[in-house]
């Protein structure tokens, strides 16, 4: 099922759409945010410059920073009469990312999640548990007004209250949940312990996650345990919230909004844009926001993009599941490591839970990788042989994949902290012993 026709335009129409919103875009900015004309001034550039949609390589790059340093409004591009909506980041790096939105830019968001909610079926006989956060955090509004949009019975549940959270999903008898992949996998833990049969008490028969990255062994894990389609949404708040992307029922790869978000895909040492197929840092230029317009947004996020189509008959380009996050990248002996391959490797070995730590630190002068992985309730009984095999095996997979050795402790179910929202997953102590 497809929602819009813009999801299904031919190649030289979406391109010329993209155009045409593009030069749109870049007249708002220009003239209505000073951060932008500055920089266009800088580099010796006007709006009239950009002849086609290869011209965006001669744009600057904008920056999370960016937002930061014009905090709270100034990259606003209309005044605060016409803001309906302020959301904004946590702020735990800084001072947080103001983002604003007019009516249209909530009819825009609540379009892209309708087409993400149609990828997988969802129609006005559902019902809906929205388990992502309500607030600040652009997660659970912007799930809830899509479903509104479509027709669906939103239960507004948001985070936390594990029990409520199941007796609701009984009773109320939800047909689609939506929630942080941790908190998903966090709730089928919860109900086998509180005694539910997930596959005869619950009716969810898809599920909607995102806001980690995630890898194919613990979405394989959620879709198992629950017994559900499992479609991944992709967002940030500064591009507009979740929605940019999602995937349907014939392919992992997401489908990208390009009507709306047009992506590009850098080197983000190099800055040079890469070809399709090639995996980098995803660019995105919004092409019909208002309130905050951002001209080759760098999100941090790695990906690839393609535009082989897809059998679902949706034409816009699509982008793999999010490896990790640039800076989320652990740089180890010289390798590069993303926690979503250290999961990866985890979902394949028996006896363990998905619920791990990862910790960087210095021995000397060199980098030190330590994980922590809680082991299944039916292993704490084995002898202590078993448990250092158990042990050896995780160790070897992970250098056979990853090729850097691993000290690997294996702690007692449930002792590593739950997220009710993003699993904190990494801890990098060597950013506080001045040897990095």
């Amino acid at each position: 099922m497809i929602w819009s026709k813009e999801e299904t335009l031919s190649k030289n129409s979406l391109k010329a759409l993209q155009y045409a919103r593009l030069k749109e875009i870049l007249e708002r900015v220009y003239y209505l945010v000073p951060f932008y004309r500055k920089k266009f001034d800088e580099c010796g550039i006007t709006p009239d410059t950009i002849k086609s949609l290869d011209d965006l390589q001669k744009l600057p790059f904008t920056k999370k920073q960016d937002l930061r340093d014009n905090y709270p409004y100034g990259m606003f591009a209309v005044p605060m009469g016409e803001i309906v909506r302020i959301h904004s980041s946590s702020g735990t790096t800084g001072k947080p990312t103001v983002v604003g939105y007019t009516q249209e830019d909530m009819n825009i968001w609540a379009e892209v999640m309708a087409r993400a909610f149609r990828m997988g079926g969802v129609t006005s006989s559902d019902i809906m548990q929205n388990s992502h956060g309500y607030g600040l955090f652009t997660g659970g509004l912007g799930f809830h007004a899509a479903a509104e949009k479509m027709k669906v019975a939103v239960i507004p549940s948001s985070t936390g209250f594990t029990s409520r959270q199941l007796l609701l999903l009984k009773d109320f008898g939800a047909t689609v949940l939506t929630a942080t992949p941790s908190f998903a996998l966090h709730l089928a833990e919860a109900a086998k312990n509180e005694g539910y049969d997930i596959k005869k008490d619950f009716r969810v028969r898809a599920g909607f996650f995102g806001a980690e990255p995630t890898s194919i062994g613990m979405k394989d894990e959620i879709a198992k345990v629950w017994g559900i389609e499992y479609h991944e949404i992709y967002g940030m708040s500064e591009i507009i919230g979740p929605g940019v992307a999602c995937n349907c029922n014939h392919s992992r790869l997401l489908h990208f909004q390009e009507d709306h978000f047009y992506p590009e895909i850098i080197n983000p040492k190099t800055f040079e844009v890469l070809p399709e197929g090639e995996r980098g840092e995803l660019v995105v230029t919004t092409l019909t926001k208002q309130a905050l317009p951002l001209v080759r947004y760098r999100t941090g996020d790695i990906t690839s993009i393609t535009r082989v189509p897809c059998k679902c008959g949706r034409t816009t380009a699509r982008i793999e599941s999010i490896a990790g996050r640039s800076d989320d990248m652990l740089l180890i002996g010289g390798v590069n490591v993303f926690p979503s391959q250290i999961e990866h490797v985890l979902s394949t070995i028996d006896g363990i839970a998905l619920h791990y730590q990862i910790i960087a630190k210095k021995k000397g002068h060199l980098d030190k990788l330590e994980i922590n992985v809680e082991v299944d309730e039916s292993v704490m009984a084995d002898d202590v042989a078993k448990l250092e095999n158990l042990k050896a095996l995780i160790s070897k997979a992970l250098l056979n994949n990853l090729y850097i050795n691993v000290e690997v402790k294996l702690v007692a179910p449930k002792s590593i902290e739950r997220s009710e929202g993003k699993a904190v997953r990494v801890i990098d102590e060597r950013k506080n012993s001045g040897k990095i």
